[in-house]
């Protein structure tokens, strides 16, 4: 697995972390119970901080795709699959184009429940 980073996007490093690892989780490189790179390590091939790392790693927790332990680092997890990891991107996506048409969090979430309701 190849994680990148371009420290020249405006996009935070650790965002960019996360997107690849659910990049790399939506294209089967890596799959459940797979080992990710121990966080010292990527972040000494990444030149960032270990801490930069690690808000990739808990965000990619928060969002049910990892497990983290301590001492026994960040792990794929069982129900982490290909679909359920391009959905987390797509609404990664979504949210930021709402964004940069300055749409609130309550306007966007009744387009979502609307969608869902056609759907």
């Amino acid at each position: 697995m190849l994680i990148r980073v371009d420290p020249a996007r405006s996009t935070p490093l650790h965002d960019q972390i996360a997107a690849s690892v659910r990049r790399a989780i939506g294209a089967g490189e890596v799959g459940p119970g797979d080992r990710l790179p121990p966080a010292r390590e990527l972040a000494a091939s990444l030149e960032v901080s270990i801490h930069t790392v690690l808000a990739g790693y808990q965000q990619l927790r928060d969002e049910g795709l990892i497990e983290l332990r301590r001492g026994r680092g960040a792990t794929v997890r069982d129900g982490a699959s290909a679909e359920h990891a391009g959905l987390v991107e797509l609404a990664a996506r979504l949210v930021a184009a709402a964004r940069r048409v300055d749409m609130g969090e309550d306007e966007l979430l009744a387009l979502v429940r609307r969608a869902a309701a056609d759907g």
